[in-house]
């Protein structure tokens, strides 16, 4: 299979990034590595129309300065050259996130097995570590438990080996939906649900709801996800750049949201929030 490498640089960097990831999903880039100045981002070249690019959005606004080139990837076995960069994780001594060729941690309670099946953008991102330290201070015993944004589910994954009773995994990618069924059935939690699509997809009301999206997806969608959140429950939010804490604190404060923690790594923060 052969993909094509979009590569930008972009000025100003941090809004202007996730700016133009949002639009290259929205046009079929399948994954993304974020650079020091930009963006690479990489599609199944028969999938890829130049005529796309030009017509996105923040092309054409004057606000930002982007330059990119493009060039096909030839075909290679993209599975090994992931193994070359994939490194296990290890959150607090107590979760390790690790591949299927990884040897297991021993005297680690939780013990995660994430196979992406994806060439680019595998690293291991400060948004999912802050959940996954935040999630492991929770006592989600007989809770219900909602991860919006699943990814590869290790999110929900990691609730449902924290006792969490039902575990509800949506994402909008249907490469993100095959994943993370793949890995729900490496760990032995086949009853967590999976669900393909968008906050649309909520139709019941949870103790504790995990986002790890983009800030965008995160403010349009915030009232839903307060609506679907029983009283005195948790909101994880996360996904978004330190900047940005503030937009998000003030559109939470008039859904009636309490912040009770917050933490930052990098340039990425999380906020935890309970419905009062």
């Amino acid at each position: 299979m052969e993909y094509l490498e979009f590569k930008a640089e972009i000025t100003p960097l941090e809004v202007g990034r996730d700016i133009l990831i949002a639009e290259l999903a929205d046009i079929g880039f399948e994954s993304f590595v974020e650079t020091e100045t930009g963006v690479e981002a990489y599609i199944q070249k028969d999938d890829f129309k130049e005529d796309l690019i030009s017509s996105m959005v923040i092309i054409a606004n004057t606000d930002f300065t982007i330059t990119y080139v493009t060039k096909l990837i030839a075909d290679q076995n993209w599975n090994a050259e992931w193994e070359k960069n994939f490194d296990l994780i290890n959150v607090e001594n107590q979760c390790v996130i690790r591949a299927p060729f990884h040897n297991k941690i021993d005297d680690v309670e939780f013990d995660v097995i994430i196979d992406p099946k994806m060439s680019f953008g595998t690293g291991h991102h400060e948004t999912t570590y802050l959940m996954i330290k935040r999630l492991l201070s929770l006592d989600l015993t007989r809770e219900k438990v909602l991860d919006m944004g699943c990814g590869t589910g290790v999110l929900a994954i990691l609730a449902k080996m924290k006792n969490a009773e039902i575990v509800e995994a949506v994402d909008i990618d249907e490469w993100a939906y095959n994943n993370t069924i793949e890995n729900i059935r490496n760990n032995n939690c086949e009853d967590i649900i999976v669900k393909m699509g968008g906050a649309e997809k909520i139709d019941k009301e949870f103790n504790v709801i995990i986002a790890n999206i983009n800030r965008n997806i995160l403010l349009n969608n915030l009232a839903i996800y307060v609506k679907a959140l029983q009283k005195d429950g948790s909101l994880l939010l996360s996904g978004f750049f330190s900047s940005d804490k503030e937009v998000l604190l003030e559109a939470t404060s008039q859904l009636n949201l309490e912040l009770i923690y917050t933490e930052s790594k990098n340039d990425w923060t999380i906020l935890h929030l309970i419905k009062k």
